[in-house]
C-alpha cells in the first residue's frame, strides 16, 4: 500500500472515479469527504484549492483536480499497469481517447444539464435542461458503438477507461437521465457496479458523507 495521499471529494461526485481506481489499485488514500457544494459549505477548502472544485489529490507537492487523471495515476502506482494500457500495448491511442471523452464528451453535458434542471431549475431554464439531456443521449453513441462485442472499452481487460466512462453512465441514472441511456450500455454499466472496489468505493465515500452531520 502507498501512503501520503489524500484525496478531497464530495461523496458521488467526479472524485468517485479517484475513490474507485484507488481500491481497484489497493492504493492506500486519505480521504477527505466534503460537504458540496464546498466552496460554500466548506470555505476553508478554497484555501488548499483555490478553485473550490472537487476531487483533489495531494501527494507531498503534487496536486492534481481533473478526476480522469487523478484515477490514471492512483491506478500506476502499484506498479502492475494493469488497469492502464501501455503505450507498446494494442489499444492504447483508444485507452487514451475513452479515458479523456468520459469527462470532456459526456459528463460534460451532464453537469450543465444538472445546473439548469436540479440545481437552478426554479430559474425556469427547464428548455436549456433538455437540451443538455439530449447532448449527452447523443454523445453516448460512440460508446455503445465501441462495446458492441466487448465486454471492457480496451484491451479485453478493465481499465481506467472503464471506470472514467463508468461513472458517466451512474451518473446518469442518479440525476433523472437514465432513460437518455441505451439498454446495452445499462448493461455495461451493471456489470461495472457489481465490482467489489466499485462497492468498497461507494461505502467509504458514504461513511464519510454520514461523518459528516455525526
Amino acid at each position: 500500500m502507498v501512503g501520503g495521499l489524500t484525496l478531497y471529494t464530495c461523496a458521488g461526485s467526479r472524485g468517485l472515479r479517484a475513490t474507485w481506481a484507488a481500491e481497484e489499485a489497493g492504493i492506500d488514500i486519505n480521504l477527505k469527504v466534503l460537504p458540496f457544494p464546498p466552496r460554500h459549505l466548506a470555505p476553508e477548502y478554497l484555501d488548499i484549492n483555490p478553485l473550490g472544485t472537487v476531487p483533489m489529490l495531494v501527494e507531498n507537492e503534487t496536486q492534481m483536480t481533473e478526476s480522469c487523471a487523478i484515477a490514471h495515476y492512483l491506478a500506476m502506482k502499484d506498479g502492475s499497469g494493469d488497469l492502464v494500457i501501455a503505450p507498446d500495448e494494442a489499444d492504447y491511442a483508444e485507452y487514451l481517447d475513452y479515458t479523456y471523452h468520459a469527462d470532456a464528451t459526456i459528463t460534460f453535458p451532464q453537469t450543465v444539464y444538472m445546473r439548469f434542471a436540479i440545481f437552478e431549475k426554479a430559474k425556469g431554464w427547464g428548455d436549456a435542461g433538455v437540451a443538455y439531456a439530449k447532448w449527452f443521449e447523443k454523445r453516448l453513441v460512440k460508446v455503445e458503438q465501441r462495446l458492441e462485442g466487448r465486454e471492457y472499452l480496451c484491451a479485453d481487460r478493465f481499465t481506467v477507461a472503464d471506470i472514467c466512462v463508468g461513472y458517466a453512465l451512474v451518473l446518469a441514472g442518479r440525476v433523472g437521465l437514465d432513460e437518455r441511456v441505451p439498454d446495452s450500455l445499462k448493461s455495461y454499466r451493471e456489470r461495472l457496479t457489481q465490482r467489489e472496489a466499485y462497492k468498497r468505493a461507494v461505502a467509504r465515500e458514504e461513511a464519510g458523507l454520514k461523518a459528516l452531520s455525526a
